[in-house]
This record gives C-alpha cells, structure tokens and sequence, in this order.
C-alpha cells in the first residue's frame, strides 16, 4: 500500500514539474530538470531500498508461514496417527467380537446340522436295515431258485454229455466210415462208380425220366454215363464223369518235394488233357449228337483247382467242345435243361391254351348275357315290390279310415 502511495507522489510531482517547466524560462527549466532528476534518483534508491525491506519482510513472513504450517501439519499428523490407532484398536475389538458372535453362531449351526444328521443317518440306518433284510429274503428266494435251476442245469448238462458221447462215438464212426471211403476212392473203378452214382443223383431229382438215360450207347458203340435228351437245336448231351485224383492227391502231398508235386501237377494236366480228348472224340458225333459234350468231375476241390490254377487245360477242353463241371456248375445247367423243357412243352401246348382261352371267352360272353338279363329281373322286381308296398299303404290306410268312419276323403288306388 505503501509503495502505491509513493508511486502516485512521484508521478504528481512529475506532473507538477512538467508544468512549471513549460512556463519557467529556459535556464529555470533546466535547474529544475536537473533538481528533477536528482529527486528521481533519490526516489529511485529509495524505492530500491523500500523494495529490498519489502522482500526481506516477505521472506520473514514465509518463513514464519512455513514453520507455521509444519508445525501444523506435524500435529495434523500426531493426530491423524492417534486417531489412525484408536480406529484400529476399536476396529480390531469390533472385528474381535464379530469373530466370537460368528464362532459362537458357527457352533451352534454344527451342534444343529450334528444333531440333524444324526437322526438323518439313525433313520437311513433304519431304512438300511429294512431294506437288507427285504434284499436278504430276495436273494434268498433267488439263491433257492438258483440252486434249483443250477440242479436242472447240471442234469440237462448231464444228459446232453451222454449225448456228446454218443455222438463222438458217432464221429469215430464217420471217421472210420471217411476213411474207408478213401479208400474205396483209391481204386480208380470205385471212384468211377461213385461219380456215376452221384451224377444219376443229381439228373433223377432235376429232370424228368424222359429228359435222360443213364449208361446209353451210341451209334460209335461208346457208352455215356450219362446222356441228355435235349430239344432241338441242342439235341443229345452226352455227360460223362472222370474222377482224376491221384495225382491230384500227390500235389499237395507234404510228404513229397517239391519236384515230385511239380511232376504230379503235371501229371494232373496231362490226365485231364487226357479224359478231354476221350470224351470230345467217342461222345461228339456229327448229326447224332448235339456239338459238344460234358465232363463231369464228383469233387468241387479237384474243380476249383483246375479253374483257379490251369486255367491252359479249361482253354483246351473249350476248345475241344467239352465243358468240365463239377456237382454245383451241373445243377446249373440241368437246372437250365429243365427251364428249357419246360419252355418246349409250353410251346407245344400254346395251341391248346388258346383254344381253352377262346372257350373261357365265350363262356364269358354268355355269363355277361346272362348277368345282364338277371339284373333286368332284379331291377323289375324291385319295382315291382315298391309297388305293391304302395299299394299295401293305401289299402292300410283306407282301412284305418273306415274303421273311423271317416268316408269323406277316400283313397284312390293305382291302376293294375
């Protein structure tokens, strides 16, 4: 405040003297330019000096102001730290006292959930109890009924080994009865018989007696086991049987080495090379029979090897015209005759089926006649009963009205 007056003196002084300087002459304005001048100085220095107190009396004042304020904010902080401590101690003692209420409360909810599991458990037991000596009686039952059906087990068991023993004393049976069967078959007219045997079985249950005839001789003098009377352009079937197993045995005989199996599968080839060529020239005859002919093997084994591993030697019997095959291949194609003779028959019985159907027709014709000439019956009938029903009504209801005596309105009855 103090400066602010001092600065408003010296400009009014200022002021002052730029008046007086305008209406002093030169030599006076000059003389109070320089006492000017020398107050300004003066004026100056003391400003400075008035400044100067100012800083050092502003530097006391922080300085008390600042050991004010720490002195303030120490005891701000004493007593922060006191308050700090008696709210954690009351704190810790509300904190102490809610862990003992919760501990206490805890107790108590386990003391309850002890006792209620207590007369949980003493019920289950309960339960427990009662339900094992249900499930023991139970299994009792079933124990008694087990043992009775393990009782009944045992005794079908029992009788089913007595059977087992006899039928094993049955398989030794077969076995003795297979092994004299290979024997027989060693001999090469047994395996001669058992293949004609066993294809007159298969020819008698797929044809008919007049679509064969077993051991016929042809006009060249050979016998065919077998021949098939077969419709034209097919004509006669000559089937022969041819049972080459001895070498085929010897091919796959361990016992030998490997050279020998080669010359005993060798030996195959030629022997079936061999039964070929006998079949294709004593049962293929021009104009007698049909244009080739069939070897029939009794073993599908010794078949399957000719197809699956000599497939030069099926090449040569086509080429020859004679068909190898074997029990199932010959049911094929027997089955196949059959179809055909079957088809023939047919064809020959066309005539009669037409004429039947032509007869079938007719006899039709005259029923449908007949139905019709019926139906008119039926339909005149009918009327003829709705008629008379109408009549009846009328007759009814003039007697009703009679028996009234109510003659005023009478009834008229149709005309007949």
């Amino acid at each position: 405040m103090i400066e602010i007056i001092l600065i408003i003196t010296v400009l009014v002084l200022v002021i002052v003297l730029l008046v007086m300087q305008r209406k002093l002459p030169a030599h006076a304005a000059q003389v109070l330019e320089q006492q000017h001048r020398a107050m300004l100085n003066d004026l100056h220095d003391g400003l400075n000096k008035q400044g100067d107190r100012l800083i050092a009396v502003q530097a006391e004042h922080a300085e008390r102001l600042r050991a004010a304020v720490a002195e303030e904010m120490r005891a701000t902080r004493d007593a922060l730290h006191v308050l700090r401590n008696e709210m954690l101690t009351q704190t810790l003692e509300k904190l102490a006292e809610q862990g003992r209420e919760d501990q206490k409360l805890i107790q108590d909810s386990f003391r309850n959930a002890t006792q209620h599991l207590a007369g949980s458990v003493e019920a289950l037991e309960k339960k427990v109890d009662a339900r094992l000596e249900q499930i023991s009686g139970r299994v009792s039952e079933r124990l008694d009924e087990g043992f009775k059906k393990t009782n009944e087990t045992f005794v079908s068991v029992m009788a089913r080994l007595a059977t087992i023993d006899e039928a094993q004393k049955k398989i030794d049976g077969l076995t003795s009865n297979v092994v004299s069967l290979q024997e027989l078959l060693g001999d090469k007219r047994s395996r001669g018989a058992f293949g004609e045997v066993q294809l007159e079985g298969l020819v008698r249950n797929i044809l008919p007696p007049q679509a064969y005839a077993m051991q016929h001789t042809l006009p060249n003098g050979s016998r065919a086991d077998c021949v098939l009377m077969l419709p034209e352009p097919t004509g006669m079937v000559a089937v022969d049987a041819k049972f080459p197993l001895e070498n085929y045995h010897r091919m796959f005989d361990r016992s030998l080495h490997e050279a020998d199996k080669a010359q005993a599968a060798r030996q195959f080839k030629a022997d079936i090379k061999k039964h070929v060529d006998d079949i294709s020239s004593k049962y293929i005859i021009p104009n007698v029979t049909s244009d080739g002919a069939v070897m029939f093997v009794p073993a599908e084994a010794v078949f399957a090897e000719i197809h699956a591993h000599h497939p030069d030697v099926v090449d040569y019997a086509m080429q020859r015209r004679v068909w190898v095959v074997s029990p199932t291949t010959l049911m094929a194609v027997l089955n196949t005759a059959r179809a055909v003779l079957k088809d023939v028959e047919t064809r020959k019985q066309v005539h009669i089926i037409k004429d039947e159907l032509g007869k079938l027709g007719k006899d039709f014709g005259r029923f449908d006649e007949r139905m019709k000439k019926l139906a008119e019956h039926i339909r005149q009938a009918n009327k003829d009963v709705d008629e008379v029903q109408i009549s009846s009504r009328k007759i009814t209801e003039q007697f009703a009205r009679i028996e009234r005596v109510d003659l005023d309105h009478p009834v008229e009855l149709p005309d007949e």
